[in-house]
């Protein structure tokens, strides 16, 4: 029997990366559920697991597997896109491992130590970071991270530079450089407010509507160039008009956040115009996805990783584009900024344009991982039931947030006079917060159902080729016999 090797046996470093992105993908989403729950039985599981703890971990939980999956897709792609092994698989390895263990120690610490006696046991006396939204942790778990990161682009940077470049991985490296840099401002913590609030925007929005989305077009573009055969220059010229437009509106959209936070009113000017014209680059996504799907060369076997690039693109238009679009403009922003609409945007944003381009990945890399060209029909169409299931779960939580965040606005922040009060605009809200829960019941079922797909059996398609390149065209290999 034949079976469909790797190119670069260095390659099957990213398989440990991805299996910690998925374990760690489900913890976010159980954390998510209890969330919403204590949204409307506010005394659950407390004292042991309180409402800002288990936000804490379903936040962070987020960040770190969406950095493993970042990393493990760094290591599949890297070696491919620059014809040669990584240069150091034994770094890759360790770096592994000191990462999850300092997330594993992080998390366990927020659920077993008071906040604040957290903060004094790591010594955030010396140099006080903690305490802000998506950058809690303690100053030596950011140590910790920035000292994997820069292993991490050491080891990818330097397989780069030893092999051929390309567009793909230049704009990936790109992107996870300045992932890293940007994330040394949540070192610098400002007694000024206004000052700590900037800083604080220039690690969360340069990520997720910055340099992220340069990880995201290389990502997707590298799938689209192995599953449909079209010509490498023509995905290059749209990558590079995505992410010029990307880096244009996401940079100068940062104001969208400095509109009433104390600084020079023109931001609210700038915020908005360029935060309208942000969706572009995502619908460009779209309209890039589907044109080389259309104008594919062949079909590729594993149609699963396919659906989901497909699913990318157009749920990372409406969460990143159309739901950012809606509440930013800062006349609007004035009503919506912090209310549920906020949180419908988040959560749609971040699982169309990144939980889905890893799982992109990971669907397309994993079978070959496992020395198969594709999964066998069964497995795929778990898969494929998986991201609808998923896709529709987390709809309805968007739609039922949109709604509570609508209501919130109207009893809360329009009045001049008689507004209700917060707390009793959240009793007027349980209606969509019970929603939202079912959505996020039915979100864990179609995560299951992916998960589920990884053991179904069935008769798996082996080739005695390998995805691999330039153009996207196969390449060939001896296969080994099993």
């Amino acid at each position: 029997m034949t079976i469909a090797t790797l190119k670069y046996q260095s390659q099957s470093v990213s398989k440990l990366y991805f299996i910690a992105a998925m374990a760690l993908f489900a913890g976010q989403v159980i954390f998510g559920i209890t969330l919403g729950l204590q949204y409307v039985i506010g005394d659950l599981f407390f004292p042991y697991i309180p409402f800002n703890v288990a936000r804490m971990v379903h936040t962070n939980l987020l960040i770190v597997w969406l950095l493993f999956g970042f990393m493990g897709a760094a290591y599949y792609m890297v070696p491919e896109e620059s014809e040669t092994e990584l240069y150091s698989p034994l770094l890759a390895k360790v770096l592994f491992w000191v990462f999850l263990v300092a997330g594993a120690l992080t998390i366990v610490g927020y659920l077993t130590v008071p906040y604040a006696k957290l903060a004094e046991l790591t010594g955030n006396q010396l140099l006080e970071t903690m305490g802000r939204e998506f950058l809690e942790q303690p100053l030596p778990t950011k140590i910790g991270i920035v000292i994997v990161a820069l292993g991490f682009l050491f080891n990818i940077s330097m397989t780069v530079l030893k092999g051929r470049k390309t567009a793909i991985s230049v704009v990936l490296l790109m992107g996870l450089w300045g992932l890293a840099l940007f994330f040394l401002f949540s070192f610098v913590n400002p007694h000024n407010l206004v000052r700590d609030k900037m800083y604080w925007w220039f690690v969360v929005h340069l990520w997720v509507e910055g340099v992220w989305e340069l990880i995201l077009g290389a990502l997707l573009a590298y799938v689209l160039v192995k599953t449909t055969g079209v010509d490498r220059e023509v995905i290059d010229k749209w990558l590079y008009v995505i992410i010029a437009f990307a880096l244009m509106t996401g940079i100068l959209g940062t104001g969208h956040h400095f509109f009433f936070i104390g600084l020079p009113g023109y931001w609210q000017w700038i915020g908005s115009i360029f935060s309208a014209m942000e969706p572009i680059p995502f619908f460009m996504m779209t309209v890039f996805a589907f044109n080389m799907v259309q104008r594919r060369r062949r079909d590729h076997p594993n149609q699963a990783a396919v659906l989901w690039a497909v699913g990318t693109s157009v749920m990372g238009f409406l969460g990143a584009g159309l739901w950012g679009f809606i509440h930013t403009l800062s006349p609007v922003n004035y009503y919506t900024h912090g209310s549920q609409i906020t949180a419908a945007h988040g959560h749609l944003a971040f699982y169309g344009a990144y939980v889905l381009v890893v799982i992109t990945l990971i669907s397309y890399a994993m079978p070959t991982l496992r020395g198969r060209i594709a999964n066998s029909q069964k497995a795929q169409a778990y898969e494929m039931w998986s991201f609808w299931v998923m896709t529709i779960g987390m709809s309805v939580m968007v739609l039922a947030l949109t709604g509570a965040g609508i209501l919130q606005v109207w009893l809360q922040r329009i009045p001049t006079e008689g507004a209700m009060g917060f707390m009793a605009t959240q009793d007027q809200l349980a209606f969509f917060y019970w929603i939202r829960i079912a959505g996020g019941v039915v979100f864990l079922i179609g995560q299951l159902m992916y998960f589920a797909s990884f053991f179904v059996g069935g008769e798996h398609l082996r080739n005695d080729t390998v995805t691999s390149g330039r153009g996207g065209m196969l390449g060939t290999q001896p296969a080994q016999r099993a």
